[in-house]
């Protein structure tokens, strides 16, 4: 349009059609239908201003259309949308064509897929980042998989870590999105790697972000005790904005759409293996859209080397196990004993087994930490965690219970004695409950109640003393002088065992 109007100036101020044409480096011919164009429409008379572009747009009409070769993904067309309506990705797509005898290139792959399904783009901001900088995770759904161990499906995920910079990544499949398992994709990742990004991007799932926000966003405790062994930032995304970490959904959905699509596999374990020489030979080796190079490659080339390096120990898990806290408020765990707080008595807790500490988890809360037991036997048991009332059981121990007596006087003393000297374990919660009656009725009365019961010789109990506090027979005057105590019975045989039997004669 701009050539024209150019060519209507110059015809306007009288210049020569050949003049015109060396000028504009158009053909004569070209010039000379112009020419007759806008004079028919009246643009060279002179008196008004030039014709924009819209109108000269207008007066030309649409443009012939070109001339187009038929694609050589033609033949193939109904193929290609089935594998689109199941979600391909268009490299497998390729991959798909090339086994069926297709000889064309990917470019004319991508072009005639653009054309049957043309999509509407976004504008986006692209954040580039320096080698070893910065790794996304996610997790992405992976369909059913043969469980070994058991023997039936289960419904399996795809764990994805793609570094940001090169765009290599490390990928696994497992059965489930728990914290042990999140903990250990992120392990097998970084000794994949051989390093450690400085920043790792998360989705907000609660394995590792317990409250998502956007400024303050929680972490779960396991992820974050990970982060600090390992040495890495962890950055969440802000609520509901996946493209924040879009070069790890791009990762899965090429998992997905790539090596999962079509494909069958004998168990997870058999996928496993597979998928991670797809990730060297297959995804490694590929041109990336973006970098345009080959991930494997550009990460061996220069961002390897930037990676923090691997601890000396690592972030190690000896076990993680589902147990459940008894009514004794401890659970078992290799035949020792781990106690947690009452208020989860009945419940499942996920225990982490370290090499040398116990941790107890409630979801993502931690709710309790004990020293790994030694041997099979032993009790790991912190009394706090146990209700009030029954942690006193514990702290009031018999040798506590007569200290405690003696200093209320030594009619008490004499009862807690007479008490713990018959069944001292059955009757522990007895004197305890005798001497908690000082704090309701003083010393003084519960020492005079004592006194009472062992002046009448009757047998001591909780309740004879509860009794004589509540009848306030305690503060009666004992009588005088001293009753006699009854004596023990004597039991003797009043015949002779002789009269029975008869003499015995020695054999």
């Amino acid at each position: 349009m701009q050539y024209l109007r150019d060519l209507i100036h110059r015809l306007r101020l009288g210049q020569s059609e050949r003049s015109i044409a060396s000028d504009l480096r158009l053909s004569r011919q070209t010039v000379s239908k112009y020419r007759e164009l806008a004079h028919s429409a009246g643009y060279l008379d002179g008196t008004g201003e030039l014709p924009d572009v819209a109108t000269l747009s207008a007066l030309l009409g649409p443009p012939p259309a070109l001339p187009r070769s038929p694609s050589t993904v033609e033949p193939y067309q109904q193929m290609v949308d089935e594998l689109l309506g199941e979600g391909v990705e268009m490299m497998t797509i390729f991959d798909r064509l090339t086994e069926r005898g297709y000889r064309g290139s990917y470019s004319s792959v991508r072009r005639f897929v653009h054309r049957l399904h043309p999509r509407e783009e976004q504008a986006a901001v692209r954040v580039h980042t320096a080698p070893g900088e910065e790794a996304q995770v996610d997790f992405g759904s992976a369909g059913a998989f043969l469980d070994p161990s058991s023997g039936r499906l289960r419904t399996a995920y795809v764990f994805v870590m793609t570094l940001s910079y090169s765009r290599h990544q490390y990928a696994e499949l497992v059965f489930d999105q728990k914290i042990p398992t999140w903990l250990a994709c992120h392990r097998h990742a970084f000794e994949w790697l051989g390093g450690i990004p400085q920043r790792v991007v998360p989705d907000n799932l609660k394995a590792a972000v317990l409250e998502a926000s956007v400024y303050d966003p929680v972490l779960g405790e396991p992820y974050r005790q990970m982060a600090q062994h390992y040495g890495f930032l962890v950055s969440p995304t802000r609520p509901h904005t996946p493209e924040h970490k879009g070069k790890v959904e791009s990762g899965v959905h090429f998992v997905k759409r790539s090596f999962l699509a079509g494909q069958t596999f004998t168990d997870i374990r058999e996928g496993n293996r597979r998928l991670q020489e797809w990730i060297t030979e297959r995804a490694g080796t590929r041109d990336h859209g973006t970098t345009h190079r080959p991930p494997l490659a550009l990460f061996r080339g220069a961002e390897q080397q930037a990676l923090l390096p691997l601890p000396a120990e690592p972030f190690a898990l000896v076990e993680t196990r589902r147990v459940k806290l008894h009514p004794d408020c401890h659970v078992v765990i290799d035949g020792s004993y781990y106690s947690a707080p009452a208020v989860h008595v009945g419940k499942e807790l996920d225990a982490y087994i370290f090499e040398r500490v116990v941790q107890l988890f409630r979801g993502v809360e931690l709710v309790a930490t004990h020293p790994r037991a030694i041997s099979k036997g032993e009790w790991q048991t912190r009394t706090e965690h146990y209700p009030p009332h029954k942690a006193e059981y514990l702290t009031k121990t018999p040798a506590y219970c007569r200290t405690l007596a003696a200093h209320i006087g030594p009619s008490t003393l004499g009862v807690v004695e007479q008490l713990l000297g018959e069944r001292p374990l059955d009757r522990l919660r007895a004197v305890q409950a005798i001497l908690r009656l000082a704090d309701t009725v003083g010393s003084n009365r519960l020492e005079a109640a004592c006194r009472r019961a062992l002046f009448f010789g009757e047998a001591v109990s909780y309740r004879r003393i509860k009794e004589i506090l509540d009848g306030a027979l305690d503060r009666e005057p004992l009588p005088e002088p001293e009753p006699a105590r009854a004596g023990q019975m004597r039991f003797v045989f009043a015949r002779d065992a002789a009269e029975f039997f008869g003499e015995v004669t020695p054999v």
